[in-house]
């Protein structure tokens, strides 16, 4: 069977809307894979767009890239939309790889581009030129990551909720370029596709052709693989669907579990990690989750945005920022931590690189006065400090006299403590004793941000 037909049948089994009824918007990079589907659906006389992405990172081949899908848009008389982006300054400003940066800007536009057209047709889509070979290195990569069932079922054919096709997952990448040849259809070729520096090309250009060797028909035996995967999947979830429905009990923005009703189920640390997951826990914190079964009253682990605490019987999972909770553990420097609508960033820089601020929602401290685990907590009758400049200590409801704040203000008071010393009242004073030095090597800082 000819590519366009195993393309068409493909897009009948998976998708079902007909070339009249829908409206696409093609990412198309220029590369072979993306300029073969547009011959695609253009062939097959779907109604689509174009959406070029120049992260300006290659330089003159980024220039070639745009230049080179604008004739294509003119070739197929299509719509064209191109944007271009800083990817490496939004990299850096958000701490992440260059690669998930590109990716974010990508999907964000793409967004922004199918809203102002879903105004006028319901049915519009991104599609995506992802193939058969992607698909096995995407599901790879997670399990070689350890992500678990769902990283193995590779890449989805439709994401609903996102609305993004990806129509060539059936192909392979030989396929792919035997058409092109035979239809004489061009292409430009990305450079960083054959540096080994990306996980993705390791595993293109290394790794699996190295398998290969061993195991000839590695690809077909991944892509079974992952067919197979995807039926154990639903499987899966609805055995987990049932254990939710017996254990957990919803109370507002909290969830209880029943210690003794969640400790006879089997397999215990796959269900933990079932109910746990969306709430920024890690895997390696299922052990510390078993260990408050046994736990004293009270006693609870976090993660990023939640908390599990013991009461009684029962586990409770809550929110950090909600005003009943009451106290909130930071365990590591350069944390960020959700706290009264917004979030708590503590990060270390050298003393010597570093230039002191005076807002009043920052806190600059001598870290190596501090000892890890912080406690965020509420203020408290009997709290006491050394506020900044002086070398008495001084208790905070007398301290909250002097700076005259009212009883609603003071009901909003937190503090951070280490070592049951209070190094700052938050948003007001820090402690004396933690104060930076001219013999301060490393400075902790600690910022409370209002969220966006």
């Amino acid at each position: 069977m000819t590519l366009p037909n195993k393309f068409l049948q493909h897009w009948k089994q998976n998708f079902n809307f007909s070339p009249t009824n829908c409206k696409l918007l093609l990412a198309v990079s220029g590369g072979i894979d993306s300029v073969v589907m547009t011959n695609l659906f253009y062939n097959a006389g779907f109604d689509f767009a174009i959406a070029h992405c120049n992260f300006k990172l290659r330089g003159k081949e980024s220039e070639r890239d745009e230049a080179f899908v604008t004739e294509l848009s003119k070739k197929y008389n299509k719509k064209i939309f191109t944007q271009r982006f800083a990817t490496e300054d939004y990299a850096a400003g958000k701490k992440i790889s260059i690669q998930e940066a590109a990716r974010e800007l990508r999907y964000n536009w793409f967004n922004e581009v199918i809203r102002q057209w879903s105004a006028i047709n319901s049915s519009t889509y991104i599609t995506t030129a992802h193939n058969a070979d992607d698909n096995i290195e995407t599901s790879l990569m997670f399990f070689l990551r350890g992500s678990g069932i769902h990283g193995l079922t590779g890449i989805k054919e439709f994401d609903k909720e996102r609305k993004i096709i990806r129509p060539l997952l059936f192909a392979t990448r030989e396929e792919i370029f035997m058409y092109a040849k035979e239809n004489n259809i061009s292409w430009v070729e990305d450079s960083s596709n054959l540096s080994n520096k990306y996980t993705r090309n390791f595993l293109r250009n290394k790794l699996i052709p190295a398998i290969k060797e061993f195991f000839p028909d590695v690809k077909n035996n991944i892509t079974n693989n992952i067919n197979r995967f995807k039926e154990i999947e639903e499987l899966y979830n609805y055995s987990i669907e049932q254990y939710k429905k017996k254990l957990l009990e919803y109370k507002g923005n909290e969830v209880h579990i029943p210690v003794l009703k969640l400790q006879k189920i089997k397999p215990l640390d796959t269900a933990i990690w079932e109910i746990i997951k969306e709430y920024s826990f890690h895997t390696q914190q299922i052990e510390e989750i078993k260990k408050l079964f046994t736990a004293n009253n009270s006693s609870y682990i976090q993660s990023s945005t939640h908390y599990i605490i013991k009461n009684r019987n029962w586990l409770i999972i809550a929110p950090n920022e909600t005003e009943e909770a009451e106290h909130i553990l930071i365990e590591e420097e350069n944390s960020r931590i959700r706290f009264q609508k917004g979030f708590l960033e503590i990060k270390k820089f050298q003393n010597a690189n570093y230039e002191l601020q005076t807002a009043k929602n920052i806190a600059q401290l001598d870290a190596g006065n501090i000892e890890f685990p912080l406690l965020l907590r509420k203020w408290k009758q009997g709290d006491y400090f050394y506020p900044l400049g002086m070398q008495k200590k001084k208790k905070l409801n007398r301290f909250f006299i002097d700076q005259k704040l009212s009883s609603t203000e003071k009901e909003k008071v937190w503090v951070l403590e280490s070592n049951k010393k209070i190094l700052w009242i938050i948003g007001y004073r820090i402690d004396d004793r933690f104060k930076i030095s001219a013999k301060t090597k490393d400075v902790l800082r600690i910022k409370k941000n209002k969220e966006a």
